[in-house]
């Protein structure tokens, strides 16, 4: 790798608490937790993001391990790295980390991530990698694995649950976001019972 790790940009990526190694799963391995949001895709090569995985997160993985990769408002033109960069960056894993990594669990997977991993994810992700990969799409089904007080998750990632838990349709991308009134009646309730009494 041609360029070196900086003190600024280890200390970047620390601030942004990009990935987190705290917690433990319910067969008690340790997590690697990943914020996508966080993840500064265009202030960051993939070289400099190899060096502070090796220098600083890898070798805190000797043992049986578990990802929880949080999806929640990750965007392709902001904080996306792209498939080329999420190829590297698995290729450079070394093999004793990779053997160590058990499971991943994807949280709060769009449409579009789905449709990658089910297109090219046996392809670009070698060595058993895909197979491992869980798909959790609220953090109560994540409780189920992960020991809830020992992981901690942003504000924004509780609320976006929230929200999946009123417009379920988000999960499948056939919502959009734009602000509605939740809770309210689709149509006035006298004129439908009117409507109904006509036709019968």
């Amino acid at each position: 790798m041609s360029e070196e790790l900086s003190p600024e940009q280890e200390k970047l990526i620390k601030k942004l608490n990009v990935f987190k190694i705290k917690g433990r799963d319910k067969r008690g391995r340790k997590i690697l937790r990943i914020i996508g949001k966080y993840f500064p895709a265009r202030d960051l090569s993939v070289d400099v993001l190899n060096l502070y995985l090796k220098k600083k997160i890898f070798p805190k993985l000797e043992r049986p391990f578990a990802v929880v990769y949080i999806h929640t408002e990750v965007s392709k033109s902001e904080n996306f790295p792209g498939i080329s960069v999420l190829r590297s960056v698995y290729d450079a894993i070394p093999v004793n980390v990779k053997q160590n990594l058990e499971t991943v669990y994807f949280v709060h997977p769009d449409l579009q991530s789905k449709l990658f991993f089910a297109t090219f994810g046996r392809f670009i992700f070698t060595g058993g990698l895909y197979g491992k990969l869980k798909y959790v799409s609220r953090l109560d089904y994540l409780w189920e694995h992960v020991m809830r007080n020992k992981m901690e998750v942003p504000e924004f990632v509780r609320e976006h649950d929230e929200d999946l838990e009123y417009r379920p349709m988000m999960d499948y991308g056939m919502e959009s976001d734009h602000p509605r009134v939740y809770g309210a009646p689709a149509i006035d309730s006298s004129v439908g019972m009117y409507s109904t009494r006509c036709i019968s």
